[in-house]
């Protein structure tokens, strides 16, 4: 074991690990060796084991570059390069073109590191010059946290879309202050099955790089208007079938039918691609194809391909499983209309995208649209077909068992290798990042962890027998801050849960803002574990209340919250001890409000919930997320984790305390939501 603990340790493989400072895990051996096998690392043998650490001991001490130099914009940047022997002559080619010389001055960017050494060697690397800061916000700032296909308006297809995202910002920036609009991830989801639906989860898409055309308004695509004939009998048609799917929703409590609405808006965008663009529009078109490249050209023939042959593409015809084989370049010349119609859809998202964007500054946000990168994608998407150099074969990212669940977590995302994202100097994660901020002024990023380890499970593997592997931080938090910074966006991590020592001092040091959730701030170094006081807050965070995966503020106050998970069977032990100690967690909150003077004794559930976000104001925390459901004092989750069928996850439109749905119009309509939004910005004002 201890040649394969060496082995292991080369490749950034961990064998063992210590889910708490007093206890180490032993990671097995089966583990170790699958790991290392997606890695193209042969340890099945005690030979291969040893012919491996050979190989690596050559290619180390022969090596004259890694395949990735990072280092920062400061002026000891080059400070920062591995040794190279003495006499080495360093040149940079930039991604402008220019050639230059290694040291102080040169610009942001991905560029071409060139060595040449004294005894006729050479070598070269990518080398990314990063920002050693991201973005802050200027001031300051609250604003509004929803998944919005839960916010339907009068003229939505059955779930929330783009129009509804342009009017909602526009709205929030001029009436309710807000700078920000947080929203759940658009990517482009796997479409369903014969026989089954689309996964909801907007976590586990087909690619992380493109939106989802079923959040499109159709009205709004410019050649709408110009159907005519029995084309604009059947959109008319179309039209009112949406609004039943509306209706249906919003009064009759079924929950949103993606694939329904999907059904509708496809068979509408078909009749409208009947149109022929303008010339400028048809430019715009020509123009954005281009800008996007073959990560676009993969997408769309992904699409096309599911088509005809389902969306798993490992099921495919052998030929077409690898994007850059013959078969599929062949694929591309016979299903160009198909393909050219996805990269339509794909465009059209892009420009509703960037209409909402436009909305939101024009409102007066400072950062508008915050988009939320999923921590992967599913494993049978475009992303995993046309990354399998980059992503991890056989491989799952979870969680390893702690104190809130014994068995561990899987979540069915195929893992980044960290060696092929070196080799690429991490263009597929670049390339990503630049994608998503291309319409937006903010970007979530889900498990920011990930940047440092993640715990990998075989397949097949229970969750217990994973094993972390470490990513080099530095590149991807570089790759994040590059993007940031020309997108001048402020970037929000994730951190919640188990995090090592450290990471969060690094993060805050780069000026990412973490996240801290009201009910998890306690003093946990004091008996008990009092609510913690807002002035012992972060700084660097993004403040709320809750989150999609946990209960409304209204269900966490009550016993709402203990009551739905004992219904659902995710209660360990004795309810009645869970609905205590939720009932004290509750009682010390309030008293907490009380003695600050934010809430009356006597106060219900409404003060209670205003109390609630009046104390993250006082917080130093710099960006005030205002949860939208709670708002109008909804009590549904949106989604609970370790459920399916069992629950609408994903589903559900925003409801009030009466538990019916409530439309867009309703919403920004709803006493309740201004009065909450005018408390916590008299609150940030110094006047609450």
């Amino acid at each position: 074991m201890r040649q394969l603990a060496r082995l292991a340790a080369a490749h950034s493989v961990a064998t063992s690990y210590r889910p708490s400072p007093d206890r180490r895990v032993d990671v097995p051996r089966e583990t170790v060796i699958a790991v290392l096998g997606a890695l193209g690392v042969d340890a099945t043998t005690e030979d291969s084991v040893r012919e491996e650490l050979e190989l690596h001991r050559r290619r180390t001490e022969t090596r004259l570059l890694p395949p990735t130099v990072v280092i920062g914009d400061g002026p000891t940047a080059p400070a920062d390069l591995p040794p190279v022997p003495e006499g080495t002559v360093l040149r940079v080619r930039t991604e402008d073109g220019d050639e230059r010389g290694f040291g102080p001055g040169l610009p942001l960017g991905s560029h071409l590191l060139r060595a040449h050494t004294a005894d006729g060697r050479s070598a070269h690397a990518h080398l990314l010059v990063t920002p050693d800061r991201l973005p802050t916000p200027q001031r300051r700032a609250h604003g509004l946290l929803l998944q919005l296909y839960s916010v339907l308006s009068a003229r939505s297809w059955g779930m929330g879309d783009l129009s509804d995202l342009a009017e909602l910002a526009g709205w929030a920036g001029r009436t309710a202050g807000a700078d920000f609009i947080q929203i759940n991830p658009l990517h482009a989801a796997v479409p369903a099955v014969s026989g089954e639906a689309t996964d909801p989860s907007p976590y586990r898409p087909a690619t992380r790089r493109f939106c989802d055309p079923v959040h499109l308004r159709v009205e709004d695509v410019p050649e709408f208007r110009y159907l005519d004939g029995d084309a604009a009998v059947r959109a008319t048609a179309l039209v009112a079938r949406a609004g039943t799917l509306r209706e249906a929703v919003l009064h009759r409590s079924a929950p949103i039918d993606r694939d329904a609405v999907w059904a509708l808006k496809r068979e509408a965008l078909e009749l409208v691609r009947t149109v022929p663009l303008t010339p400028g529009r048809a430019a715009e078109y020509a123009a954005y194809r281009e800008s996007q490249g073959g990560a676009l050209d993969d997408h769309a023939l992904w699409c096309a391909l599911t088509e005809l042959h389902g969306p798993n593409w490992r099921s495919w015809p052998p030929g077409l499983r690898d994007p850059a084989s013959a078969d599929s370049a062949r694929a591309r010349a016979e299903h160009r209309e198909r393909t050219d119609f996805h990269a339509w859809l794909s465009w059209l998202a892009d420009g509703q995208l960037a209409a909402a964007q436009q909305s939101a500054r024009a409102a007066g946000m400072d950062i508008g649209l915050v988009h939320d990168l999923a921590l992967g994608v599913h494993p049978e998407g475009s992303e995993a077909w046309s990354h399998q150099d980059a992503l991890a074969s056989g491989m799952s990212i979870g969680a390893p068992p702690d104190a809130f669940n014994a068995q561990g977590q899987d979540w069915g995302l195929p893992p980044w290798r960290p060696d092929g994202l070196a080799a690429s100097g991490y263009a597929p994660y670049r390339e990503l990042l630049a994608g998503l901020l291309r319409h937006a002024g903010g970007l979530r990023v889900d498990h920011v962890m990930s940047h440092f380890r993640l715990w990998w499970i075989p397949e097949g593997a229970s969750p217990t027998d994973g094993t972390y592997v470490t990513y080099d931080s530095r590149a991807m938090l570089g790759a994040v801050a590059l993007a940031a910074h020309r997108a001048g966006a402020v970037v929000v991590g994730e951190d919640l849960g188990t995090v090592e020592p450290g990471v969060r001092e690094e993060l805050a040091g780069r000026g990412m803002l973490g996240t801290s959730v009201l009910w998890f701030e306690r003093e946990y170094d004091k008996a008990d574990s009092p609510a913690l006081p807002p002035w012992r807050w972060r700084q660097s965070c993004l403040a709320t209340v809750t989150t999609h995966d946990l209960p409304p503020a209204a269900a966490r106050l009550g016993d709402d919250d203990v009551a739905l998970r004992l219904r659902l069977g995710l209660l360990d032990g004795d309810p009645r001890v869970a609905r205590e100690r939720a009932r004290a967690e509750t009682a010390d909150w309030l008293e907490t409000f009380q003695r600050l003077g934010l809430l009356t004794a006597d106060g219900g559930e409404e003060e209670q919930i205003t109390a609630a976000y009046r104390f993250l104001a006082r917080t130093p925390a710099r960006l005030l997320g205002l949860w939208l459901p709670d708002l109008v004092g909804d009590r549904r989750p949106q989604n609970v984790p370790g459920t399916w069928r069992e629950y609408p996850n994903w589903r559900l439109p925003v409801s009030g305390a009466d538990g019916r749905p409530m439309s867009l119009e309703q919403l920004v309509a709803s006493p309740r939501l201004n009065a909450l939004t005018a408390a916590v910005r008299a609150e940030l004002d110094g006047g609450g």
